[in-house]
């Protein structure tokens, strides 16, 4: 999933324990300007460093996962949770962090395969 929007807040990355950490931000949505939409997203592990080329009121283009699971708490209640979990972010019109976010982002080249028949080959594909 996808969706842009203007940073709002950065805030700092929480070490949650030595084998987890997660940072998370806020992006102002316009779909319909007269009522913006806040949004928060949480970058984990490796990710966390995504945002740092980007500055408070930078547009961002956001990908993301939405993550949900259930917990049941001691007195036996069953309770539900969602996370937007934020896996690329680039910078969208001319902002100027860009091209430093461009660098975290480049996906790997695509394989190439060999479609001509070798001798003896008798796949029809």
């Amino acid at each position: 999933m996808n969706i842009q929007g203007k940073l709002i807040e950065k805030f700092e990355t929480q070490v949650v324990s030595d084998k987890f950490r997660k940072r998370e931000f806020v992006i102002e949505f316009s779909e319909n300007p007269q009522y913006p939409e806040y949004i928060k997203f949480e970058l984990i592990q490796d990710k966390t460093t995504l945002l740092d080329p980007f500055n408070i009121g930078d547009s961002v283009d956001v990908s993301f996962n939405l993550k949900g699971r259930t917990w049941t708490n001691p007195q036996g209640v069953k309770q539900y949770f969602n996370s937007l979990q934020a896996w690329r972010l680039n910078g969208v019109n001319g902002s100027s962090s860009a091209p430093q976010a461009q660098q975290y982002q480049q996906a790997p080249a695509a394989p190439s395969f060999n479609t001509v028949a070798t001798e003896g080959d008798d796949l029809p594909f």
